[in-house]
C-alpha cells in the first residue's frame, strides 16, 4: 500500500512539486492526484518516481510497499 504522506514529504524534501513530477512522468497532475488517492501507481511509474526523487531502495520500498498495521 502506498504511503501518501511519505511520498508527499519526499517530493517537498527534494524541492519538487506534484506538477513537476507529473510532467516528468508525462501525465496530467489531476491523474497523479487520482493515482495517489487510489493507490494505483504502476510498478514502472513507482520506479520512475523513485528515480526522479533519487530515492534509495529502502525509501522507495517504505513509500510504495508500506504495510499499515491496524
Amino acid at each position: 500500500m502506498l504511503d501518501v504522506q511519505k511520498l508527499k514529504g519526499k517530493i517537498i524534501e527534494k524541492g519538487k512539486t506534484i506538477e513537476t513530477i507529473s510532467a516528468d512522468l508525462g501525465i496530467n497532475p489531476s491523474t497523479f492526484y487520482r493515482k495517489l488517492k487510489n493507490n494505483s501507481f504502476e510498478i514502472e511509474e513507482a520506479d520512475r518516481i523513485a528515480t526522479i526523487l533519487s530515492l534509495s531502495g529502502a525509501e522507495a520500498s517504505a513509500i510504495f510497499f508500506s504495510q499499515y498495521v491496524a
